[in-house]
């Protein structure tokens, strides 16, 4: 690591630290001021018995960072189990959305690229596309949620539908003005070359769009993480996003900031992972 780096890495560290002393502080309950005069002792009885303790410490409800780490011990100690619909580890939550994220990228892949190369090779195709293009891609993909459990009456599978919808736009995009913005002298270096069409889009045109495409594919799944929470808090049943949801009906405010935590972490990994592919393709002319 460079000087540069190991700077960076303490200030992070130090910020963190900061952070988690100033969340410490603000969490701190407050020492009860001991039971009102006025209360008798049939009322402070029964103060007791609803769960008041007039003379108990204050908490302002959020939890501090000892049960936080206390909730996240328990959660990742045992991530994989299963005991039923409402009561599934953090880890098989989170590989339902994975699952989800997967299928409905590959999807949006399978069709968003190829389609991307035909709109960046051809001038008339893109301008006859483009209006539909502009018209659905402002459309919120839960925007189609109703629509899809309405025809495809299954909610894992309206997920998947979701994602695909989210996942496709910026992957077209990219693919075709990448695919649009290959030099001419390469094209024309093909032609004089009698290179076939098939040839050309594999050894020409892809390499050189290759870092434009992979960089749809960043934003897409970026996308496609955000959206399946909110998706997955919609249709219920399994997921990260339903892990959120039901923690904040059992009112587990320590379960929902640690889902959250997680949740970010997952999203950073995957977007290091689309950088470290577009690394691998990218060319320095």
């Amino acid at each position: 690591m460079t000087r540069t780096q190991w700077q960076a890495t303490l200030l992070s560290l130090c910020i963190a630290l900061s952070l988690l002393a100033l969340w410490h502080v603000v969490t701190l309950p407050e020492a009860g001021s001991g039971a009102p005069a006025s209360m008798t002792p049939e009322q402070l009885e029964y103060a007791k018995l609803m769960g008041k303790d007039p003379g108990a410490e204050k908490s302002s409800g959020f939890p501090t960072p000892a049960q936080m780490a206390e909730a996240a011990w328990r959660q990742l100690s045992n991530p994989f189990y299963d005991n039923g619909p409402n009561d599934k580890g953090i880890a098989v939550q989170l590989a339902y959305s994975l699952g989800r994220v997967a299928l409905g990228f590959l999807l949006a892949c399978v069709v968003a690229v190829p389609l991307g190369f035909l709109i960046g090779m051809s001038p008339l195709l893109h301008k006859a596309l483009d209006p539909f293009i502009q018209v659905l891609k402002p459309i919120s993909p839960l925007a189609w949620m109703p629509l899809a459990l309405y025809t495809i009456k299954d909610s894992s599978v309206s997920g998947v539908f979701v994602i695909f919808i989210c996942s496709v736009w910026p992957m077209l995009l990219n693919t075709a003005f990448g695919v649009a913005s290959v030099r001419r002298e390469w094209l024309n270096v093909a032609r004089t070359l009698e290179v076939t069409p098939m040839r050309k889009a594999l050894r020409v045109i892809l390499p050189a769009a290759a870092p434009t495409i992979l960089t749809g594919m960043r934003i897409s799944m970026s996308i496609a993480w955000l959206v399946i929470v909110a998706a997955e808090m919609l249709v219920g049943g399994t997921g990260i996003g339903y892990f959120v949801w039901n923690e904040w009906n059992n009112l587990s405010l320590t379960h929902v900031i640690l889902a959250i935590v997680l949740i970010g972490v997952v999203g950073m990994l995957l977007d290091r992972m689309f950088a470290s592919l577009q690394k691998l393709v990218t060319y320095v002319e």
